[in-house]
């Protein structure tokens, strides 16, 4: 029924429908009103039909209200969201900088006039929605970017790949000699926006400032190449003169007007062979010059020129093209090579007349005679190899420092061994001379080892802050036996001042003037002390020797130096120590003060700054002597060391203070040996340097790991170096220095046996 009143479906007048509906429900019940009979529920039908209308009716128009109202919302939020994009345009436009937002297809959904100046187009040319590559065409299209017309395709793939994947910011230059520097980087959504900054002024003040740099270079180049001594020429790649001084004009009299900027190589080199510069030169001709200079390799010749001055020219490349040429007049040393050479062969001729003249003398005046003659060939080939083996001395001395020390080692026990027996007084005047010899290469090895080690910068320094009073202390107890057994009085000054230096290199300077003061002072007494002016502290050792004369003040510094006036007591010296004193000043940038007068005495001082810090007061630890009269009879030692001839020598000695002595040269050795369960040395001395690369330190850590073996343990070794003493110390062990002083070694016997037993009980 509701099908033949014809509403369409979807109709959007929903009161029409409606009526039409009520319509034919009561057109329906009117018409079966007479058949059915019931008019009464026909009416209580059509009150409850009536009631459903009135129902949806209200529906409807609520609904219709609700409409109206999302109408007027929708109305507002379409006007704010215009206004909003015209804010944003306006916003956009204010920018000073050039502006462009692509969404995620990569295409321009919003940019400013900046933008469009930049590129040299009108905003009408690039249409919204246009992608971005399309724009990056039409730029290599009107000719915009410059670096895009060698490789279209490369700029073109390198651009969007950069504007795909945004990395910080670039610079661009454009045709009309702009320089943008372009900002990119990623949307929330997938797009990128890009910000364009006109960088041309910055660009053209970085240009003229770096025209300015240049040109102070230049001007400072030109200063530095006028106050040499030597004559300058800077040919560039196309061999024209760029940068010249007035001692290149100088040295070879060239005219004026020749010398100019962006004179060809060529002029120079016809005007030298048009004037005969180079006849003297035979040996090269202009053609092997011309030859030589294409070659681009570094090359330097002598020639005299017709005045007779002789100039030394050495050319060298330079690594973008062209040359530097540099001239020296070596006259004088040519001259000076010539007389040489003159004076060598009048001493061959005095030599030869010496020999023919004492031709008839005995045989031991020709093996003089032929020594002579074989010491002057070296001394000939020694003259030319002198710079050679100054340079190769320190890494000598460095290297053979081991093998001599050993043997000098095994000597010094030797004679220690020796000095333990009962000996006839001839005898042990022998063994005590011997001795003395022994000590005299001892101190010198050690002198020439420590100056090579300071000449060849291998002694670093290590600044630290201290009192002086802790190194015055350690010397005074331990020189004051010394200068007791010398007949002379040491007198000590405490001082409490905070000094800034290195102990060690300090150290060594006041160990020299002491050594000195004792071995030249005949009687009287010595003073160490200090003197504080200002912010320095001269560190003085004084003494009542024989004074040195004013003409000698500064030759005693020199190596091998010593004053033949001097009373030497003891130990001979090896003209060294003030030699050492020296460089460690030079090293610590501190100065050494003498002061002598003949006959009553020298002053020896160094100056060295004060330190600001303050250092808490520690009391100087009571120095504990071991009682070296405590008998070592009886004692088990064990020695390991690889030269036979420092085992005999460890044997006589430590067997001569009554110890049961076993040595041994490797490990295998002590392995046999400490398979004996019965065997528990008291002390191991042990060398450092063994066969097969092995060290005294491997052996004891071996020792106390296989057989659990920790007793009081020694290293000897002849290697001095700050990284050996560091590699023992580190492990626990005791450190003695080669050539071995037996009393040293003594004394530590006997304080470790002392201490042990007190441990044990």
């Amino acid at each position: 029924m509701l099908a033949s009143l014809d509403i369409p479906v979807g109709e959007p007048d929903e009161v029409e429908r409606l009526r039409k509906i009520v319509t034919a429900l009561i057109n329906q019940v009117e018409r079966t009103m007479d058949v059915q009979g019931g008019a009464f529920s026909l009416f209580q039908t059509a009150i409850l039909l009536d009631d459903k209308v009135r129902g949806r009716t209200g529906e409807l128009e609520a609904a219709m209200k609700k409409l109206e109202e999302t109408n007027d919302e929708l109305n507002e939020a379409n006007a704010k969201a215009h206004t909003s994009r015209l804010r944003l345009v306006e916003a956009v436009e204010s920018v000073s900088e050039g502006f462009a937002l692509f969404d995620e297809a990569d295409e321009l959904i919003l940019c400013n006039s900046k933008f469009c100046e930049y590129w040299g187009v009108d905003d009408k040319e690039i249409p919204y929605g246009i992608s971005f590559e399309d724009l990056s065409k039409r730029l290599i299209d009107n000719c915009r970017v410059p670096s895009a017309l060698h490789d279209r395709q490369s700029w073109l793939e390198e651009r969007l790949q950069r504007h795909k994947q945004p990395d910080g910011a670039f610079v661009l230059r454009m045709f009309d000699g702009r320089w943008l520097k372009i900002t990119e980087r990623c949307t929330g959504d997938g797009g990128v926006v890009g910000i364009y900054t006109d960088i041309t002024e910055i660009k053209r003040q970085e240009e003229l400032r770096r025209q300015q740099e240049l040109a102070e270079k230049s001007v400072l180049l030109q200063a530095s190449i006028d106050n040499l001594s030597q004559g300058v020429a800077v040919y560039s790649k196309d061999l024209r003169l760029v940068a010249w001084n007035q001692r290149f004009v100088n040295l070879l009299d060239l005219p004026d007007g020749l010398v100019r900027l962006g004179m060809p190589f060529g002029d120079y080199l016809k005007f030298n062979t048009d004037r005969n510069e180079y006849d003297r030169d035979g040996k090269r001709s202009t053609q092997d010059r011309l030859v030589q200079l294409a070659a681009s390799t570094s090359y330097f010749f002598e020639y005299e020129r017709p005045t007779g001055t002789v100039l030394e020219v050495r050319r060298n490349p330079m690594p973008n093209g062209g040359f530097v040429t540099t001239y020296t007049d070596i006259t004088t040393r040519r001259r000076t090579a010539v007389q040489l050479s003159e004076a060598k062969e009048n001493l061959e001729v005095r030599v030869r007349e010496r020999t023919a003249a004492l031709s008839a003398l005995n045989e031991q005046f020709r093996q003089e005679i032929a020594e002579r003659r074989q010491v002057e060939a070296q001394l000939m080939l020694a003259k030319a190899a002198a710079e050679d083996a100054n340079l190769s001395k320190t890494r000598f001395l460095a290297a053979a420092s081991h093998d001599l020390l050993q043997p000098l080692n095994a000597a010094r026990l030797f004679i220690a061994a020796l000095q333990e027996q009962t000996l006839v007084p001839e005898t042990a005047r022998l063994v005590e001379r011997a001795d003395i010899s022994l000590q005299g290469v001892e101190h010198l090895l050690s002198a020439l080892l420590e100056i090579s080690k300071l000449d060849a910068g291998a002694v670093p320094t290590e600044i630290d802050h201290f009192p002086i009073q802790a190194i015055l202390t350690r010397l005074a107890d331990e020189y004051r036996p010394l200068i007791r057994d010398a007949g002379l009085e040491l007198r000590m000054v405490d001082c409490s001042v905070v000094v800034a230096s290195d102990r060690k290199l300090l150290d060594r300077i006041i160990r020299n003037f002491l050594s000195n003061a004792v071995r030249y002072t005949g009687k009287g007494c010595i003073l160490l002390g200090c003197r504080r002016r200002g912010n320095k502290l001269i560190l003085q050792v004084i003494d009542t020797g024989s004074g040195i004369p004013d003409k000698d003040i500064d030759s005693i510094f020199e190596e091998f130096h010593q004053l033949n006036s001097l009373k030497n007591r003891g130990t001979p010296g090896v003209g060294l120590g003030l030699a050492i004193v020296k460089r460690i000043a030079e090293m610590l940038n501190v100065k050494v003060h003498v002061v002598s007068q003949l006959g009553h005495g020298s002053t020896f001082g160094v100056e060295i700054p004060v330190s600001t810090r303050k250092l808490k007061t520690v009391p100087a630890p009571k120095s504990i002597l071991p009682d070296l009269e405590m008998p070592l009879r009886g004692a088990s030692i064990l020695v390991v060391d690889n030269e036979a001839s420092i085992r005999e020598g460890m044997y006589h000695l430590l067997s001569s203070w009554g110890c049961k002595v076993i040595t041994a040269s490797h490990i295998s050795e002590l392995r046999q040996l400490f398979s004996r369960k019965d065997y528990a040395p008291d002390i191991l001395i042990v060398d450092y340097h063994l066969d097969n690369k092995a060290t005294g330190i491997d052996v004891l850590v071996s020792l106390e790991h296989e057989y659990g073996i920790s007793v009081p343990s020694i290293v000897v070794t002849a290697d001095r170096s700050d990284e050996v003493r560091a590699q023992i110390v580190a492990k626990g062990y005791r450190i003695l220095n080669k050539p071995l002083k037996p009393h040293r070694l003594r004394a530590w016997m006997t304080h470790s046996m002392k201490t042990t037993d007190k441990n044990a009980s």
